[in-house]
């Protein structure tokens, strides 16, 4: 190809590229990104041959403008004969570091003009007004471009100020309002439409103001035009018109003739050998590239693939160009074309309209990548998303946004762990995502000394290659597809083939394998069967012949694999040399799968360390083992994959180390996907480990639902002693027949181990004829309240197909979860309000009444529960079809029927369905808003398009957004079937989720009170990434209240600071938090955790008394014995290093390679002890010592549940990051802490112990038949998820010591003791079945459980006995 060539002129471009890797640095200012020194921007004039000097400060989000400026100001001084020019400039990011703020305040103090562009960082911007607000009288000029309203309230020019911006009545604030009304456009959009209508804006001006506010206009337009000539016309115009001593020089001479901004168009497509710098219609554009360009580079223009490249105007303006310029010769070079656009503002929906598309509406791009890295409407400072999809919906392409190094150079990136600067991934890693972006691919560098742009070698390779792997899915037909499917092992064993949460993995291969057959795809002889799927890929599922081997796809020799992996040798660190004995024969490595037409589906490796007690004590994780880069490597390679389907919630690929977000050509994930495009199944209540998934592994996730959740219902004694509590309702006064009912209710409770739960008097000598009806009311009321919370408990019932809706029935489980939530933002009163407000009560009172055991308040509440029930069935039943399915939901609220049905004074339906459980005075009118919002969410509840979402992928598609979380609480997550994200993380904690946490922890602090008649001093928390998404910061905002700060949000409703709250407003003394933050909180939330450090280090340096402030005291105590300063020894945010993610006690647990609780102790002190410190945001430091000082301190562990679909024994998360027993070890005393729990799952939040609630969830689930038959239902997968169970109740054990012997001694008799039951299991999962075995003798060797000899024997034979019968004996 000729195109290389064509590039040189433009200087020596392509030399400047910078090559992975180079010389380590130290990652920054005392640990800060941002180690750049402003004294590279600073001028001064060499002689000023008697001329008055001004010197300029300025200050600016990105360097692009260093160069053009330090031009400028040279050419001044070399030629400008009424002035000289003294100039120094700042990045926004610099201003944290303490000494350049210090020189900052020296230099504006002798400043003439201050100008400032893009500042829109709440923190910094509040240093910038600090140190310009009281200058702001001396200097002669202030500039203020694009920025925060505080900011821009800054400018000074002459008479011409902003002051009142956003306050009271302007004419140039009016005009700006106007036109955000007309157009949602941002603030950079309304200045610049108001450049364009200035001439009749000015007239409405008294002169002398409209010509200061035409020089603040010229001055806006000369800095948009960004090239020295412009910079050196602004700095003329503002010297002579302003600063003292050079119009007082001037007097009488003839002011220099500023010249018209030189300006490129508002919009325009660029091309770096173009003959004119612009076109501005894509006919011209494509009649000199097709025709002249094309045929000279040897692309042959007619049926090469194109792509769409997104540029920021800015380094255009000010010819800092070159990482552009590199990206587009590489694609060139590959032989493809490219249409480079770019906006004047920072909404670039309207060029892309205009210049995407050919005169007849068809789209001419294959690919769309963003080189901006901000988000397509509104860049940083305001957003409209949905502006943004519906646009890029339109154009329907893969729509990737690549990110330039903005706040770091290259060298601080390459040495931080953490990768990206934080405030960039907020900026522009999670905006662009909620656009529907994929692959932050970072490619673009600075470079220290000039400030320009450099283009990072490696990464723009990648980002052509993978650009043009997208557009080929566009192009080449379904059936020359090669489709890789990969499905996951988790934890690594036979019975353990595909593992998702919540997914019926082998069943919905078969849904995604017909749709690909019906659209084309060649998938061979594929079997049409769930079983006959299965059994090709496990060999045989039965395991009746011995079969330990998966089906085996292909062998790879040592030779192929080294030369066709390049990152091979460096493996050898961990794992020796290739083959090794993971995913190997002995001779080769070994790829599991089996191939169907262009069609394989493949089982990726496991991590490899699970079983090495060794391996899982590292503080950093292990790199992958050879068998797992060599199924990558077959994948690309040999198999020649156009896309991969990674198959549910989740694998290990993007767990794999290497930095956060932002990720190097070193990190493998980066290695392993390489090229491959990546369509991720993801469930969509888990967006923190999708959003995992699509930074780390480039996957463009896929939603798909959770099984709906149903109340988890009653049975044996439980029921029994319902009904006899119902029997007692009605015999109450009867002085025979009510006291016998009691007793019955008081023995049955023992057997069912409600005594573990309920305060129940004494069995041996306890008569209730003896008491008074009111103390029997009460046992009866606090048993009926332990007995509804098991029944209504919410339960996901059975195992989800991708591609299948809910049934009526089940969505009527969803729907009344959904209407039982208060929605005050959207004006919507919950079903259960609506209704207790119809026999005057308030259901908060209902639900306190309910939890003390106030028999008639659990009665009503039961009975509110079930009226709500009706009315949902009622509704959704108007809508179902003969085979029990909602197709099309009918209008709740049919004109014509209402009018009819008003007229005979008939009610609709629900509100009937209510009357008739007992509430004759229900409110048709209240009911309204919360019916009309169930009809909204029965449309988004039966809209699947899961199939639709992984073919819209595999097609070349782009694949509208949606917000990942729980449906209940945010309903906006259904339909399922696109691109889940994770939501802006500065927008955390919300208004409702401070109120929500300062109820919770009033909650914990009064139950903690009352149970130890103080308050504790230290209370240790965990925080999930997820857990903060669903709620909106809940967790993250309890931390928050417990220390005693408030979050505060800025002016653009973005929370990033905090403040103390005084002791007197607190009315408690501050406690102190120990928070150990999951390694995918730390990925999605550093933000967060600075504040949270931020805060904490705040109330530790309060002057206050230490009885009043516990954060205070500890912090003390450690500085003295750590003999640290105190803000050092406040440090109380840890989490794993960067790239390493949880304790890896939950693999130790899963895997029994662990020898005793002290290594699950030590591993979750090795790993989980790095500290997060605000004054050094760009590493996690490794802090064991400082960690376990603070962890001795600790009275009380606490963890949320927040939502119904993941409790606390269906994952082993919860368990992984649980301190309890770790306290314990460290603490003087060696007493164990309290463990409580948060459950915020329905809108009647309650706190209980860890082993109150894993009771609940062992009845509810474990042990509870409707849980069990439900996945036995699902057959093979269904063994795996009922063991899962009972290895984590398990975890629990080991971890907090929490797990009553019943609990596994029931399970032994539901599983074990019952022939039959053990018969099915045997039958359909025999390998599952012996996990479940060797878990039950494992409870008993480790001192968990105490049991009968006989059931030890029992055990032990049917280990053997399975063992036989999987080798096939």
């Amino acid at each position: 190809m000729a195109t290389a060539a064509m590039y040189k002129p433009s200087s020596s471009l392509l030399q400047m590229v910078a090559t992975d890797p180079m010389p380590q640095v130290g990652a920054g200012g005392a640990g800060g990104f941002t180690a750049t020194n402003s004294e590279n921007r600073r001028v001064v004039p060499e002689d000023a041959r008697g001329r008055p000097t001004m010197k300029v400060v300025y200050v600016v989000l990105e360097s692009q403008y260093q160069s053009s400026m330090t031009e400028a100001v040279k050419r001044m001084n070399a030629g400008n004969d009424n002035m000289a020019v003294e100039c120094v400039g700042y990045l926004l990011e610099e201003l944290r570091n303490d000494d350049a703020y210090e020189q900052f305040q020296k230099d504006v103090a002798d400043a003439n003009i201050f100008i400032g562009s893009l500042i829109f960082i709440q923190e910094l911007a509040e240093k910038v007004i600090d140190v310009v607000k009281p200058q702001r009288d001396n200097l002669d000029a202030v500039l203020m471009f694009p920025s925060m309203p505080e900011v821009m309230r800054l400018n000074k020019v002459g008479n011409f100020s902003m002051k009142n911006l956003g306050q009271s009545k302007s004419v140039i604030g009016d005009f700006m309002k106007k036109k955000k009304q007309e157009d949602g456009s941002s603030f950079e959009e309304g200045m610049l439409k108001l450049l364009r209508t200035l001439p009749k804006v000015l007239k409405f001006l008294p002169s002398d103001k409209a010509a200061d506010a035409r020089t603040f206009m010229m001055s806006f337009q000369y800095w948009l035009g960004g090239s020295p000539q412009n910079l050196e016309s602004l700095l003329t115009m503002v010297g002579q018109d302003y600063v003292g001593d050079i119009k007082d020089k001037m007097v009488g001479k003839e002011k220099m003739e500023v010249v018209e901004p030189v300006l490129l168009p508002d919009k325009a497509i660029w091309h770096p050998v173009a003959p004119s710098v612009v076109f501005e219609t894509n006919k011209d554009y494509f009649d000199w590239y097709n025709n002249e360009f094309c045929p000279d580079a040897g692309i042959d223009a007619k049926t090469a693939p194109t792509v769409g490249l997104i540029l920021q105007k800015s380094h255009i303006n000010t010819a800092d160009d070159t990482h552009y310029v590199s990206l587009i010769a590489e694609l060139e070079s590959r032989g493809a074309k490219v249409v480079s656009i770019y906006s004047g503002g920072l909404d670039f929906s309207g060029p892309v309209e205009e210049y995407f598309y050919d005169a007849a509406g068809k789209p001419v791009v294959d690919t769309v990548i963003n080189l901006t890295g901000f988000a397509l409407v509104g860049g940083p400072a305001s957003q409209d998303h949905k502006k943004a999809a519906a646009v890029l919906k339109k154009l329907n392409r893969p729509y990737l946004c690549a990110v330039p190094l903005v706040f770091q150079s290259f060298e601080e990136w390459q040495a931080s762990e953490l990768g990206l600067h934080p405030v960039q991934v907020a900026l522009q890693v999670s905006l662009p995502e909620i656009d529907g972006a994929i692959e932050p691919i970072i490619y673009a560098g600075r470079e220290g000394a000039t400030g320009r742009s450099i283009p990072l070698a490696d990464r723009v390779n990648l980002l052509a290659d993978r650009a043009l792997k997208w557009s080929t899915l566009k192009s080449k037909p379904n059936k020359e597809k090669n489709i890789a499917i990969t499905i996951f092992s988790f934890p690594p064993d036979k019975g353990n083939v595909g593992t998702a949460a919540y997914l019926d993995v082998f069943d919905s291969i078969k849904a995604v394998l017909e749709e690909l057959k019906s659209q084309g795809y060649d998938v061979g002889d594929a079997p049409m069967d769930k079983e006959a799927i299965m059994e090709s890929v496990l060999n045989d599922p039965e395991a009746k012949i011995s079969s330990p081997e998966l089906n085996v796809a292909y062998r790879m020799n040592t030779e192929e694999y080294y030369d066709l992996t390049p990152y091979a040798k460096d493996l050898e660190e961990n794992w020796g040399p290739a083959p090794g004995n993971l995913n190997s024969d002995g001779q080769n490595l070994v790829v599991y799968g089996k191939k169907f037409g262009n069609v394989f589906i493949g089982v990726q490796p496991t991590f490899g360390y699970e079983g090495d007690p060794m391996r899982l004590l590292f503080a950093k994780s292990a790199s992958p083992h050879h068998g797992f880069a060599a199924y990558y490597t077959y994948l690309e390679k040999i198999f020649k994959a156009d896309a991969v389907l990674h198959f549910g919630t989740h694998g290990s690929l993007e767990f794999m180390p290497g930095k956060q977000v932002g990720m190097s050509g070193t990190c493998y994930p980066d290695r392993l996907i390489n090229s491959l495009p990546s369509a991720y199944l993801y469930a969509a209540n888990n967006p923190s480990e999708a959003t995992i998934a699509k930074r780390r592994s480039y996957s463009a996730t896929v939603s798909y639902l959770t099984p709906p959740a149903e109340n988890a219902g009653l049975y044996k004694g439980l029921k029994e002693l319902k009904e006899l509590i119902s029997s007692y309702q009605g015999l109450r006064e009867n002085e025979g027949r009510g006291p016998a009912i009691v007793n019955s209710i008081v023995s049955t409770s023992y057997t069912c181990n409600l005594d573990k739960d309920v305060d129940l008097p004494d069995l041996e000598t306890y008569d209730s004829k003896n008491d008074t009806q009111e103390n029997r009311d009460d046992i009866v009321g606090k048993i009926y309240a332990q007995i509804m919370a098991i029944e209504s408990r919410l339960l996901p019932c059975g195992l989800h197909t991708v591609g299948v809706p809910p049934t009526a029935e089940e969505a009527v489980a969803t729907l009344v979860n959904i209407a039982q939530l208060d929605r005050p933002e959207d004006d919507i009163e919950g079903l259960p309000r609506v209704i207790a407000a119809s026999v005057g009560r308030d259901i908060n009172d209902v639900y306190k009444g309910n939890n003390l055991g106030v028999l008639d308040d659990v009665e009503l509440n039961e009975k509110i529960v079930n009226a709500s029930r009706a009315a949902v069935a009622a509704l959704v039943n108007q809508s179902t079809d003969g085979n029990g399915r909602v197709k099309e939901v009918k209008n709740a609220f049919d004109e014509l029927g209402s009018m009819l049905g008003g007229m005979l004074g008939q009610k609709k339906v629900w509100t009937q369905a209510i009357i008739n459980a007992g509430f004759p005075n229900v409110s048709e009118e209240r009911l309204a808003p919360v019916v009309a919002y169930m009809e909204f969410c029965l449309k988004q509840i039966v809209a699947n398009n899961e199939l639709g979402g992984i073919m819209e992928l595999l097609n070349g598609d782009f694949l509208m957004p949606a917000p990942g979380g729980d449906p209940i609480r945010n309903p906006e997550v259904l339909p399922t079937g696109r691109n889940m994200h994770a939501l802006d993380p500065s927008s955390i904690p919300t208004t409702a989720a401070v109120e929500v946490a300062q109820d919770v922890v009033r909650k914990l602090l009064e139950k903690l009170e009352e149970q130890n008649g103080e308050y504790p001093e230290s209370i240790a928390f965990t925080l999930w990434g997820t857990d903060n998404i669903k709620t909106y910061g809940e967790s993250l905002a309890q931390v928050l209240a417990l220390v005693g700060v408030r979050p505060v949000a800025d002016s653009l409703g973005r929370v990033n600071k905090v403040e103390l709250i005084p002791l007197e407003e607190l009315g408690r003394p501050r406690v102190d938090v120990v928070v150990s933050c999951s390694g995918v909180f730390r990925d999605l939330f550093i933000n967060q955790m600075n504040l949270m450090d931020r805060g904490i280090k705040m109330a530790a340096e309060a002057d206050e008394p230490i009885e009043q402030n516990f954060v205070r005291k500890h912090a003390m105590e450690q500085a003295e014995e750590m003999n640290i300063s105190l803000r050092d020894a406040a440090a109380r945010v840890f989490s794993n290093s960067a790239g390493s993610y949880s304790a890896n006690v939950g693999l130790a647990i899963e895997n029994g390679g662990w020898e005793d609780e002290s290594q699950l102790q030590d591993q979750f002190l090795t790993r989980k002890g790095f500290a997060f410190n605000a004054d050094k945001p760009g590493m996690m430091e490794q802090q064991a010592d400082l960690f376990k000082n603070a962890l001795k301190t600790v009275d009380v562990t606490f963890q949320n549940l927040d939502s119904s679909e993941i409790s606390i024994t269906d994952v082993s998360h919860y368990y992984d990051s649980d301190p309890t027993k770790v306290v314990q070890g460290l603490r003087d005393d060696k007493k164990k802490p309290m463990s409580l729990m948060a459950d915020t799952t329905t809108a009647n939040a309650q706190v209980r112990t860890l082993s109150e609630t894993v009771r609940l969830d062992a009845r509810t689930k474990l042990l509870n038949p409707k849980f069990y038959e439900g996945m036995l239902s699902t057959g093979y997968e269904g063994v795996r998820e009922i063991q899962k169970r009972l290895r984590n109740t398990m975890g629990w054990s080991a971890t907090a010591g929490e797990v009553d012997n019943f609990v596994f001694e029931d399970a032994n008799s539901v599983f074990i003791e019952d022939a039959e039951m053990q018969q099915r299991l045997l039958d359909t999962n025999p390998n599952a079945f012996r996990d479940m075995v060797t878990t039950f003798l494992e409870a008993n060797g480790r001192g968990y459980w105490e049991t009968s000899e006989e059931n030890i024997e029992r055990l032990q034979e049917l280990y053997a006995e399975v063992e036989d019968r999987i080798e096939g004996i």
